[in-house]
């Protein structure tokens, strides 16, 4: 499995991006997927996650109201939409895929996750 994060930049403060992963190599509908992130000097944190199905997804406090994480299995994508960003949202996010629930449970554990994308920077300015 291979997994392809895309959609990092730089933004002002208030702004928007989306970042999308594109999975490949197995089937992506009985994974469930996550979003990380790690800001310069700090752990990677659990940020946003999603069921196979998408009827469920687990946002951290932090980004609650203003991250909506969604997926298109057809496309074997998933998405994280970014909304009224601040600098403390800069960090690399990466996007990971979990199969040990066989996708119908979130875990915000990194140990958890089997495959891991290579990260796409978000750098937000005040």
């Amino acid at each position: 499995v291979q997994l392809q994060a895309s959609g990092g930049g730089w933004v002002q403060a208030g702004g928007s991006l989306t970042l999308s992963c594109a999975i490949s190599g197995r089937t992506f509908s009985h994974y469930a997927m996550g979003w990380f992130r790690q800001a310069p000097g700090k752990g990677r944190e659990f940020v946003a996650g999603i069921t196979w199905s998408g009827s469920s997804t687990f946002d951290q406090d932090s980004v609650k109201g203003r991250f909506t994480i969604s997926r298109d299995n057809a496309k074997n994508t998933f998405y994280l939409r970014m909304n009224d960003l601040t600098p403390e949202d800069t960090a690399v996010y990466y996007c990971a895929a979990d199969r040990t629930s066989s996708g119908v449970r979130v875990s915000t554990l990194r140990r958890v996750y089997d495959y891991w994308g290579q990260g796409t920077l978000v750098t937000v300015s005040s």
